[in-house]
């Protein structure tokens, strides 16, 4: 199997099983958050996150772009780069947050097809918090576990707040 191929197919799994777990939240849950523990996101920074997880980043590895100057990414403080919770945005609404997400699938998909093999498999792609040499496609897939992990996160939260949901949600079975 091709790296595109690979890629391709993780985007479009991840990104439809995180789709229909969103179809589980109501807009009455969007300020919740669990109730122990510290710097966590609500329902609704975690949503919003969730919009941006992927596509934004495969945009930034596979074109440079990440949305900032490369001076302002370099004098950024190491809280600008990762903030604590309370300093994350939130979504809206449900409505907005699946159009979000569509957007940033949209991205990924567009920016993979731009990718040739070649440069999956052999372009070294640092990233700006993190000065490791992975190739493009190793960069382009955590950027696909990234939205796996926030993936994973909902389910627990739609868990925490007794909703009915089971491994088979979590996979998209």
């Amino acid at each position: 199997m091709e790296w595109k191929d690979y890629i391709r197919a993780e985007i479009e799994y991840t990104f439809s099983v995180t789709e229909k777990l969103i179809d589980m939240v109501s807009p009455a849950m969007l300020d919740w958050k669990p109730e122990t523990g510290s710097n966590w996101m609500t329902m609704g920074q975690l949503l919003q996150h969730i919009t941006n997880a992927c596509g934004s980043g495969i945009k930034g590895f596979a074109t440079g772009d990440w949305g900032i100057s490369p001076e302002a990414m370099e004098n950024m403080d190491p809280e600008d780069m990762l903030p604590p919770a309370s300093k994350l945005p939130t979504a809206e609404s449900i409505t907005k947050v699946k159009e979000l997400l569509k957007g940033d699938e949209k991205t990924a998909l567009e920016i993979l097809d731009k990718c040739s093999e070649e440069r999956l498999a052999n372009e070294i792609a640092k990233a700006p918090w993190d000065q490791q040499e992975p190739v493009l496609g190793q960069r382009l897939m955590q950027m696909v576990d990234h939205l796996k992990q926030h993936k994973g996160q909902l389910f627990y939260y739609l868990k925490l707040q007794n909703k009915p949901v089971n491994t088979g949600h979590l996979w998209g079975m």
